[in-house]
């Protein structure tokens, strides 16, 4: 039997506050850019996060990836780090990194692909509102 590649998804939930804001810029660019997401005081978001791994079965558990670990990583990586947080003071990566949506889905996949094993693939899918999301890598 020809090996065939199977994508599997698990799907996290995160909720996070943050602020689009660039230092370089005057308050008044800042906000006709970032309008209400420029808020000096943050606003926040339910985040919802699906994680795409896709590889060939192993014969052996049937398995792409054991989703019971990934969850593990998942949580421990990013739950964990993310969740009830203000992104933009709470999580060291987005101290010199505006966490735009596009942004945080960068910094999640640079935090799980150096955890997965390199013959699987990784797709990040995060949707910032129900109507508003991102996937990284674009492919």
């Amino acid at each position: 039997m020809m090996l065939q590649k199977v994508s599997v998804f698990r799907k996290e939930h995160f909720n996070a506050a943050h602020r689009l804001h660039n230092p370089d810029w005057s308050a008044e660019k800042n906000k006709e850019v970032f309008g209400l997401c420029n808020n000096a005081n943050y606003h926040g978001h339910n985040y919802e996060l699906i994680i795409q791994i896709t590889g060939t079965i192993n014969p052996e558990t049937g398995y792409v990836i054991d989703m019971k670990d990934l969850s593990t990583l998942a949580q421990e990586e990013v739950v964990k780090k993310f969740d009830h947080k203000n992104l933009n003071l709470d999580v060291p990566e987005f101290e010199n990194l505006n966490p735009s949506a596009e942004n945080i889905a960068v910094v999640i996949y640079h935090k799980l692909r150096v955890k997965i094993a390199a013959e699987l693939d990784l797709k990040i899918r995060l949707y910032e509102t129900e109507r508003n999301f991102v996937e990284f890598p674009a492919y």
